[in-house]
């Protein structure tokens, strides 16, 4: 298989990953409280990754962390625990469809919250794609009929808030250090494990009497849906162009909601049919206009640092915008499943 198609398959395997942990939480959580899904799967998730970082040659840099992955993982993981325990309490009161596709709000309010504070707003096409994903959400909460929308369907309009700040937030505190991704998702997932003990601690012997399916559940949403799917996403968005990352990456809300209709059996009305393709279409719509307007951004960044001259030094934008490589690691971030 060539290299382009074999990168494009294993892009395309993590968005199925993850639009199928929507499910998985779902299960888990019929099974087992949440504090206690969300305790097991960050301590799966952290022995799998010690054991990765313990195993793996040091090649001259530190084994464990620097002080740039220590100041950065540290504040978000807080920020990941955040995101998850909206998310896995709001899968376990909707539809493993529904989840998949609001959380996919999360590429059109990451670029506002990224702004946030900085010069230049962005294009009004790009809040005309936001309204028409606000339409779109409204859509899918109505279900049969226009009616008060559901829990589990406001918990995850709150999730993809939320998530969009953590990665706002990873692109704040990456961007010109030098931070190994296997590291910061090792000191994340053992921030998670140690917020979790405390609250999960009093409902731990049913973990210990859970059965095989349970188990199988959360150690797929450990080692698939975390640890494989975010070391495979990095290692092939560093052999492809961020437009194509973010595309195949962005079909994970149809696989959520294939997943969900095929294996759960959610049922998709007029409506929310109507729902979830308007959100599909303005997500896309979004993410194009955001893309082409940083790309705009940083050629003009070039042109007036080379006209200037290079006795002027760099402006405060220079070095606070990202790098259009890592900036595609951090947007595809922004759709990491539940």
């Amino acid at each position: 298989m060539p290299d382009a198609r074999r990168t494009d398959a294993v892009l395309l395997l993590v968005a199925i990953v993850w639009g199928s942990s929507y499910l998985a939480a779902q299960t888990a959580t019929a099974a087992l409280p949440v504090l206690v899904v969300l305790f097991a799967r960050y301590a799966l998730s952290a022995l799998a990754c010690l054991g990765l970082v313990a195993g793996r040659p040091s090649r001259g840099a530190p084994r464990w962390w620097t002080r740039d992955e220590i100041r950065a993982g540290l504040p978000l993981g807080l920020t990941q625990a955040a995101v998850l325990i909206v998310e896995t309490y709001g899968v376990a009161h909707t539809s493993a469809a529904n989840a998949g596709l609001i959380i996919s709000l999360t590429i059109v309010l990451t670029p506002l919250l990224d702004r946030a504070g900085r010069r230049g707003g962005l294009p009004p096409a790009f809040f005309a794609a936001a309204g028409l994903c606000v339409l779109a959400v409204g859509l899918l909460m109505s279900g049969n009929g226009f009616h008060a929308p559901r829990s589990g369907d406001l918990l995850m309009l709150g999730a993809a808030v939320v998530r969009a700040g953590h990665v706002a937030l990873v692109g704040r505190l990456t961007v010109r250090r030098s931070i190994r991704p296997l590291q910061l998702t090792t000191l994340q997932t053992l921030v998670g494990t140690a917020l979790f003990l405390v609250p999960a601690a009093g409902d731990l012997p049913v973990l210990a009497h859970a059965d095989t399916a349970t188990w199988a559940q959360l150690g797929y949403l450990a080692l698939f849906c975390s640890v494989f799917a975010f070391l495979a996403q990095t290692w092939a968005v560093q052999r492809t162009s961020a437009s194509r990352a973010s595309l195949l990456l962005g079909t994970e809300p149809v696989w959520a909601a294939a997943v969900g209709i095929a294996l759960a059996g959610d049922r998709f009305t007029l409506l929310t049919g109507l729902g979830a393709t308007l959100l599909v279409a303005g997500t896309y719509w979004g993410q194009a206009v955001e893309r082409a307007h940083r790309t705009e951004g940083s050629h003009a960044i070039a042109e007036a640092t080379s006209t200037a001259g290079a006795s002027a030094g760099p402006t405060e934008e220079d070095l606070t915008a990202p790098d259009l490589n890592k900036d595609a690691v951090r947007r595809s971030a922004a759709l990491p499943g539940v």
